[in-house]
């Protein structure tokens, strides 16, 4: 009887002593989740953030590589695209206006340019007679003003704002008319801060870029500019035009593409570095958040860079990853987490070819088992004193 009594109290005290381990275990600290948790993070119903959990298996890839790509922005900068002119006449252009006239000139001894058939001495005929000689005068370089006019001898002053060269050889022309015998105007603009761009940022060469008719596109000014001085994939590009702005990463934009903005006067282009990195948490030897440092980056090497699942730690069969992607949000779809279970060699050839997107986040989930290690653990150092006291005092 007595046997029976002591047998059932170590039978209650080792169920009591395992009672008092799970609890300890639960409030022990922990580097986040076990997959599990995960999982049924997924499937509450009552979750404010609801989210889903797919798995990187065979299936499931052959699905993702079906799919048509969406890891590059598109259409970001078309939203702003707009019709424009470029060889309109603003304040502070700077004007070369020449004047040809024929026999008796407005303005003075000027340039004998080209004679007719007459012979040299066409010029010494008699007054009644129409001397067909072609002078050219140049006027000085004349700067459009404030409140876009310009003023010229004998011309006076015209609004030319708005306006273009052709436009302004016209207007000349016919203030001459009746002055000057069968007067002809040439305008060339030689400096046009109006039909310009301003780039600025990370870029060789910042400042001002005039605009041609050639009708340079987005591209074309960042290559006249030495281009970014950092990697295309980690440099953003920001446009504003008529107070809205729109940006995308340089290196998504293709030239000839409706993203490859054709550029108007008064655009802001500036380039601003900002590196493309993903995050990395959980049983992983050092939680950290890494650049890319190239075009493009793996699952497979984000989790070679971290160090990979921490031997001791991490469940290699729940290897997560969160994306947030805004735009599948925006369209109604729930944020998407992936895993990864490292325990299949097939998954290994996945990791290879999934590719990792800015701002992604790894996270390498606790082993079930790690928090009763760890408690056995705090054990052992609470109580190895101890024993090891007893065992010193029996022997001695």
């Amino acid at each position: 009887m007595q046997s029976s009594n002591s047998a059932r109290f170590k039978v209650t005290g080792a169920l009591s002593m395992l009672a008092f381990i799970l609890s300890g275990c639960a409030a022990l600290p922990s580097s986040g989740p076990t997959g599990r948790q995960v999982i049924r993070g997924a499937e509450d119903p009552d979750a404010a953030l609801k989210f889903a959990v797919v798995d990187l298996d065979g299936a499931a890839f052959q699905k993702l590589l079906a799919a048509p790509p969406t890891g590059r922005a598109i259409g970001q900068l078309a939203a702003l695209a707009r019709e424009g002119r470029v060889d309109r006449i603003a304040p502070g252009d700077a004007l070369q206006v020449n004047i040809y006239e024929v026999g008796m000139t407005l303005f003075g001894n000027s340039t004998q340019s080209t004679t007719s058939g007459l012979g040299s001495n066409a010029a010494l005929t008699s007054p009644d007679t129409v001397d067909p000689t072609v002078r050219s005068q140049p006027v000085n370089i004349v700067t459009v003003a404030s409140d876009g006019t310009i003023r010229l001898p004998y011309v006076g002053r015209l609004m030319v704002a708005g306006s273009t060269a052709y436009d302004v050889q016209r207007m000349i022309e016919q203030a001459l008319h009746g002055k000057s015998q069968s007067p002809q105007a040439m305008v060339t603009v030689v400096n046009s801060p109006g039909n310009s761009i301003y780039l600025i940022g990370d870029v060789n060469r910042s400042g001002r870029v005039p605009l041609t008719a050639a009708r340079e596109r987005l591209l074309d000014a960042v290559a006249t500019a030495g281009g970014s001085k950092t990697s295309s994939a980690d440099t953003l590009i920001r446009l504003t035009r008529g107070g809205q702005s729109a940006e995308m990463r340089l290196g998504d934009i293709r030239a000839g593409s409706s993203d490859d903005l054709t550029l108007l006067p008064g655009d802001r282009v500036e380039l601003v570095y900002q590196p493309r990195s993903f995050s990395a948490f959980g049983a992983t030897p050092r939680v950290s958040q890494v650049n890319f440092d190239a075009p493009g980056v793996s699952l497979a090497e984000a989790l070679a860079r971290v160090g990979g699942p921490n031997d001791v730690q991490a469940d290699p069969r729940s290897v997560f990853l969160f994306r947030y992607d805004a735009a599948a949000i925006a369209a109604g779809e729930p944020p998407v987490i992936y895993r990864l279970n490292l325990m299949k060699p097939e998954s290994y050839i996945i990791a290879q070819n999934f590719p990792m997107r800015d701002k992604d986040l790894i996270y390498i989930a606790n082993s079930a088992a790690n928090p009763v290690s760890k408690f056995v653990g705090i054990l052992n150092q609470l109580f190895a004193p101890l024993l090891t006291a007893r065992v010193l005092t029996k022997n001695n």
